[in-house]
C-alpha cells in the first residue's frame, strides 16, 4: 500500500475531497515524523509503537582486506505490533489457509 493508496481510501470512505486527504495524511506522517526525529516513542493504540533505538559503534572487519574498522552507531527505528493488530492479522491468516486447502472437481 502506498501513500497515494491511503490518500484515495480517505477520500473513498470519509467523503473529503482529494486534497483535503491528502492534507490529513501528510499532516499526520510530519507529526509523527517530527516526533521521531525528537527521539519519541509513537504510540498508535490498537496499531502498534514505533519506537527509536541508538546502537554504540561497534569494531568490524573489511571482509576484502581484513582490516579492522569501527561502525558508527546510529539510530534506528523498530515497529513493534499492538496485540489487536497481531490478533488481527492471524485470524486474517487463518482465514486464508482454510481458503487455500480447498479443492474443485
Amino acid at each position: 500500500m502506498t501513500k497515494a493508496d491511503i490518500i484515495n481510501r480517505i477520500y473513498e470512505r470519509v467523503g473529503f475531497s482529494k486534497k483535503e486527504a491528502t492534507d490529513v495524511v501528510e499532516a499526520t506522517f510530519e507529526i509523527i515524523k517530527s516526533h521521531l526525529e525528537k527521539g519519541d516513542k509513537v504510540k498508535i493504540s490498537g496499531f502498534g509503537n514505533f519506537v527509536i533505538h541508538g546502537k554504540q559503534p561497534r569494531k568490524g572487519r573489511n571482509p576484502q582486506t581484513g582490516e579492522e574498522i569501527t561502525i558508527a552507531g546510529r539510530k534506528v527505528l523498530t515497529f513493534k505490533p499492538s496485540q489487536t493488530l497481531k490478533k488481527n492479522m492471524n485470524s486474517a491468516t487463518a482465514e486464508l489457509s482454510d481458503t487455500d486447502n480447498l479443492t474443485i472437481s
